[in-house]
This record gives structure tokens, C-alpha cells and sequence, in this order.
């Protein structure tokens, strides 16, 4: 939004531009692939409720994370738009799930995301934890 708008870009923000595949219908800088994260489970998201730190793929066919132990959710969006089915561990999609770890990989490498455990971002950005382990809305 700020390239479409004019307004120089600060060295802080993340994202790619979309300004000229708006304008002029050059390629689509996203590559058709998003990544999502969850850098520390919150909310009604906590680890003692089974929330996990991921990080995922989501494409205009599947959707894809893994969480610190490994792939944990695979769904075929065509098939399956509710996501009702998870065919993480369904050898029949384990090449469609090794390409979409590959290019997950790729991204989070270009992003510098060592996919740390939720409390070392905690401390690194130097965030307080209130009783339930998670950072307080405020």
C-alpha cells in the first residue's frame, strides 16, 4: 500500500510490493505462495491447550505448516476448501508435501526466520509473559 500510494518504504517493513503487479499486471511477486506464522502460541491459542509455534504455506491449492517437531497440517484446498481433512501423514501427497517444506524452507531462509522456540522471540524482543505464558493484550 505505501509503494501504490507514493510513500517511501522504511527499512522495517516486511512484505513485498504489489504496486506494479496492480498497475501494470507484471507477475505476481508472491510466486502464487504466502507464508503464515505463529511465532508464539496467545490468546485462546495456549501451549498448555495445545497451541504450538508454525510456520506454513499457503497456496491457491494447498495449505501447509509445520510446527518445532515437524509437518503437522497438510490440506488440499480444491478438494477439501473447509479444511476437514488433514493429509499430513497420507503417503499418497508426501511429494506435494516435500515440495511444499522445500519451498517453505526456501522462503523462511529469505525472511532470516530460524524458527525458534516461541520463548526465545519472547525474550529477544524482550516481551513479558503474564500466568498463562503468553504475551497480555493491552
Amino acid at each position: 500500500l505505501l509503494d501504490l500510494a507514493g510513500i517511501a518504504i522504511p527499512e522495517t517493513v516486511e512484505g513485498k510490493s504489489f504496486a506494479d503487479h496492480i498497475r501494470e499486471g507484471t507477475d505476481d511477486p508472491s510466486g502464487g505462495a504466502a507464508v503464515v506464522a505463529c511465532y508464539h502460541p496467545f490468546g485462546q491459542y495456549l501451549a498448555r491447550d495445545g497451541g504450538r509455534e508454525y510456520r506454513g504455506l499457503i497456496t491457491t491449492r494447498y495449505t501447509y505448516a509445520r510446527d518445532l517437531i515437524g509437518p503437522w497440517l497438510l490440506y488440499d484446498n480444491k478438494i477439501d476448501p473447509y479444511q476437514l481433512n488433514n493429509l499430513v501423514n497420507n503417503q499418497a501427497y508426501a511429494e506435494v508435501r516435500a515440495k511444499l517444506e522445500k519451498e517453505l524452507q526456501k522462503r523462511l531462509d529469505e525472511q532470516e526466520d530460524e524458527f525458534l522456540p516461541g520463548m526465545e522471540y519472547i525474550r529477544k524482543w524482550g516481551y513479558a509473559v503474564d500466568e498463562t505464558g503468553t504475551v497480555p493484550y493491552h
